[in-house]
C-alpha cells in the first residue's frame, strides 16, 4: 500500500505559516507506507512554491525525490480516458485536471486513501474501485 498526495498536504507541509502545516507533516512524516506525488500535483505545488515562497524550497523538494523520500507517479495513456470522463461527469463542481488525474491514478493504482485537504472535490468524487474514499489527514 501507498500513500498518494495530493496537493494540499504536500504543499502544506513544506510551509511552516500553512493552517495544515503540522497535521500534513505529521502525516507524511508518520506513515510507514511509500509516498506517491501524481505528477501533475507537482506542478501545482511548483506554482504555490514560486508565489508563496522561497525557490529554495522546491529545490529540497527535488532532492527528497530523488533521494526517493517520495515516488512520482506519471498519468499513463490509458487514465486520460477516465480523467476526461471525470472532467465530463463533474464539470458542474469545477473539477479539472489535477483532481481528475489524481483520482485516476488513486484507482489504477487501487488505494483506497487519498491525502488531500480538498474535501469538497475528493468528497463528491465516486471512485470506481470503492464506496468512498478515505481522505487524510483526518
Amino acid at each position: 500500500m501507498a500513500l498518494i498526495l495530493d496537493t494540499g498536504p504536500l504543499y502544506a507541509s513544506l510551509d511552516r505559516s500553512d493552517n495544515d502545516y503540522l497535521a500534513s507533516r505529521r502525516l507524511i512524516e508518520t506513515t510507514s507506507e511509500q509516498l506517491i506525488i501524481p505528477s501533475p500535483v507537482l506542478v501545482e505545488v511548483d506554482y504555490f512554491i514560486h508565489v508563496r515562497l522561497h525557490p529554495g524550497v522546491l529545490v529540497a523538494l527535488l532532492e527528497d525525490i530523488s533521494m526517493g523520500a517520495y515516488s512520482i507517479e506519471d498519468v499513463q495513456p490509458e487514465d486520460y480516458q477516465r480523467i476526461r470522463g471525470i472532467c465530463d461527469r463533474y464539470a458542474d463542481a469545477d473539477i479539472g485536471f489535477v483532481d481528475a488525474a489524481v483520482l485516476a491514478i488513486v484507482e489504477r493504482l487501487n488505494e483506497p486513501k487519498l491525502a488531500t485537504l480538498d474535501r469538497r472535490h475528493f468528497g463528491l468524487l465516486r471512485p470506481r474501485h470503492v464506496d468512498v474514499l478515505t481522505l487524510l489527514p483526518e
